[in-house]
């Protein structure tokens, strides 16, 4: 099913980067607008990402509401989190739960808040956001008692 939702968003026009994995939960909307994903990220249950603003054309005049979404490589979305449109989130950061990203977010930071601010840099050497960093044991097995 992920692959179906990941085909969906990328012929959507969406730019998702190699090994990134986005929630079944997680809403990409590009009605109008860029969005772009970098490689090794996790987007997790909930997310909510804008790419346009659909109130702008009431506000000011001649304004179309579109506007762009980059978040670099290895970047972490927790749950709820909410980027609006005209953000860029920098690569290998941290974003934290229920977070409102409204502005830029420096590379190699955790970041949460609403809205969300930096809170500290993270420690480098970087650690990859893979599926093979994950434990493999199941629950029940001797391996997890």
């Amino acid at each position: 099913m992920r692959f179906v939702q990941t085909l969906y968003y990328r012929l959507y026009g969406i730019h998702i980067g190699r090994r990134t994995m986005i929630s079944l939960g997680a809403k990409l909307d590009v009605h109008r607008g860029r969005i772009s994903i970098g490689d090794d990220c996790l987007i997790t249950h909930g997310c909510v990402i804008v790419s346009h603003d659909g109130a702008a054309k009431m506000i000011w005049h001649g304004a179309t509401g579109e506007g762009r979404v980059v978040i670099g490589d290895n970047v972490f979305l927790g749950v709820n989190t909410i980027v609006l449109p005209n953000v860029t989130i920098g690569s290998n950061t941290v974003i934290g739960a229920g977070s409102l990203v409204v502005h830029d977010i420096p590379s190699g930071v955790l970041a949460f808040g609403s809205p969300a601010r930096v809170v500290r840099q993270l420690p480098v050497p970087y650690p990859r956001l893979t599926a093979n960093d994950h434990p493999k044991t199941e629950w029940g097995s001797p391996s997890s008692c």
